[in-house]
This record gives structure tokens, C-alpha cells and sequence, in this order.
């Protein structure tokens, strides 16, 4: 059951890392594979920063979420955030 949870954290938390990669690759004007096909366009490193920003926040959100729930069940967080 652990290796579950450890992996049920390990790959939003990876898919997290890639995106932050891509929006910090997209800063120092430096296109990544899937995105090469595409050309050295502007708006290219836009829609790679874009695609970035989606993947950073869908993979902290995740863990994030995964955390405040496990709290919450064991009672740990604030009163106002408890279930009623």
C-alpha cells in the first residue's frame, strides 16, 4: 500500500517538475523537444511557457490537495477548514 501512495505522489510531483522546466525554458528563450516540431516562432515559447504554467499547477495542485485531504482526515488542519 505504500509504494501506491508513494506513487500516487511521485508522478504529479514529476509532472510538476517538467512543467516548471518548460516555463524556466521558455524564459531563457530555449525550445524542448515536443515544441522543436514547431519552429523558433514567438509564439512558440508562449505556448510552451503556457503548457508549463498547466502542467506546474495540475501537479502541485495535486500534491497539495492529496496532502490537505490526508490532514484534514486525521484532523490536523485549522477548525474552519474541518469537514462539517
Amino acid at each position: 500500500m505504500r509504494i501506491i501512495g508513494l506513487l500516487t505522489l511521485l508522478i504529479p510531483g514529476i509532472i510538476g517538475a517538467i512543467g516548471i522546466k518548460l516555463m524556466r525554458d521558455s524564459v531563457f528563450l530555449i525550445v524542448k523537444p515536443p515544441f522543436s516540431l514547431l519552429g523558433d516562432a514567438a509564439w512558440v515559447f508562449v505556448l510552451q511557457g503556457a503548457v508549463g504554467l498547466i502542467l506546474a499547477m495540475g501537479g502541485i495542485g495535486f500534491v497539495a490537495g492529496y496532502v490537505f485531504y490526508r490532514d484534514r482526515k486525521r484532523g490536523k488542519v485549522a477548525d474552519r477548514y474541518q469537514k462539517k
